[in-house]
């Protein structure tokens, strides 16, 4: 044995106190919160105003795929005209985003 020393207190000096033992769970929490969680809200809030701003003559994209341009609007559901006299009604949260500008390239 050491001189001078008890053995509880070498045994409590080398157990980590517990804030110590929870330091790398909160650490993960906090990089899970910035890497998943952070932009998954920001993607949904995004999403929403897109929803909350569709109109009349937008171009737009289901999340079937669906291309197709909004010709009536009521409150969950949207009209879209997909070809000449074909018109569908989808829900207002199946619209997956507006339909990207084609850019017109020069004829060589």
């Amino acid at each position: 044995m050491l001189a001078g020393f008890d053995a509880p207190i070498l045994a409590q000096a080398q157990q980590p106190s517990g804030w110590t033992a929870l330091l790398p769970f909160l650490v993960v929490l906090v990089i899970f919160y910035f890497l998943l969680i952070l932009p998954a809200q920001r993607q949904r809030k995004r999403q929403s105003q897109m929803l909350g701003a569709l109109k009349t003559g937008d171009k737009v994209i289901t999340s079937g795929g669906i291309y197709g341009t909004i010709v009536g609007l009521r409150d969950e559901v949207v009209q879209l005209r997909i070809a000449d006299q074909v018109r569908i009604e989808v829900s207002r949260s199946a619209i997956a985003g507006h339909q990207p500008q084609k850019e017109e390239t020069p004829k060589s």
